[in-house]
C-alpha cells in the first residue's frame, strides 16, 4: 500500500542530495594545490523545524473530520476540524465547518468556531448579521460576521459566545437537516447526518468534553 507523503520526507530528500554532492568537492580538491586551506569557522546549527505528520482524516456520514498535529518541541499543537458540503439556495455549493485547537479556550468555556462558506454574493455582508439555524422543532438566533474568502467562496463566522454556540451545536445534534438563513435570505438546508459522531471525534482528539452537546 502506498505510504502517505509526509513533510519529514522533504528532509530525507535533502539529506540524500547532500550525500550525492559530497564526492564532487573531494574530486576537485585533488587537482588543486596541496597547500592546506585556511580553517573555516564551524557552521552554526539551525534550529530544528517543528515535526509534522500527515493529518488524520475520518468520515462520519456526511461529515468529515481532520486532525492536524505539529510537535513544536515544547508541546503537541492540534487543530481539529469537522466539515460538510451542501448545495445552497439557488443551487450554489457551500460548506459548514467547525474548527478548534488545543491551544484555544475549550468547552465549556468556549466552543469550536462555526463558519459557513458559500458561493452566494447576494447574502448580507459585514458585522452583526442576524442569522437563524434550526428545523421545525426549534430555531437558534445568532450573529455572524463576514470574513475573507475560503477556497474562493465568501464566508461568514458565528460570533463565538459560549451560550449561543452551545445552543447552536445542540440544534445541530438534534436536527436531521439544519435550515440556515441570514436575515431574510435563505442560505441552504445542511445535512447533519454524522454530525454527532464527528463532534465526539473532535473532543477525543483535541481533549475537550462533548457530553453537553452530544451525550
Amino acid at each position: 500500500m502506498m505510504r502517505p507523503f509526509r513533510f519529514a520526507d522533504l528532509g530525507a530528500v535533502g539529506a540524500l542530495a547532500a550525500l550525492i554532492a559530497v564526492p564532487f568537492p573531494a574530486a576537485l580538491a585533488k587537482t588543486a594545490s596541496a597547500q592546506p586551506a585556511p580553517a573555516q569557522p564551524a557552521p552554526q546549527a539551525e534550529p530544528a523545524a517543528p515535526a509534522q505528520v500527515a493529518p488524520k482524516l475520518e468520515t462520519f456520514g456526511r461529515w468529515s473530520t481532520l486532525v492536524d498535529e505539529v510537535d513544536t518541541g515544547e508541546d503537541l499543537r492540534k487543530t481539529c476540524a469537522a466539515s460538510t458540503a451542501f448545495i445552497g439556495a439557488g443551487g450554489v455549493p457551500g460548506t459548514m465547518t467547525l474548527v478548534i485547537t488545543n491551544g484555544d479556550a475549550l468547552p465549556p468555556d468556549a466552543y469550536p468556531s462555526i463558519t459557513i462558506a458559500v458561493d452566494n454574493k447576494g447574502l448580507p455582508a459585514g458585522k452583526s448579521i442576524a442569522a437563524t439555524f434550526g428545523d421545525d422543532k426549534g430555531r437558534v438566533a445568532a450573529k455572524l460576521h463576514s470574513d475573507g474568502a475560503v477556497h474562493g467562496r465568501l464566508s461568514w463566522t458565528v460570533d463565538n459566545q459560549a451560550k449561543i454556540s452551545l445552543a447552536l451545536l445542540r440544534a445541530m445534534r438534534r436536527a436531521s437537516v439544519l435550515d440556515v438563513s441570514f436575515g431574510d435570505a435563505p442560505v441552504g438546508s445542511i445535512s447533519m447526518d454524522g454530525f454527532t459522531k464527528a463532534y465526539r471525534s473532535l473532543g477525543a482528539s483535541c481533549g475537550f468534553p462533548t457530553a453537553d452537546v452530544a451525550p
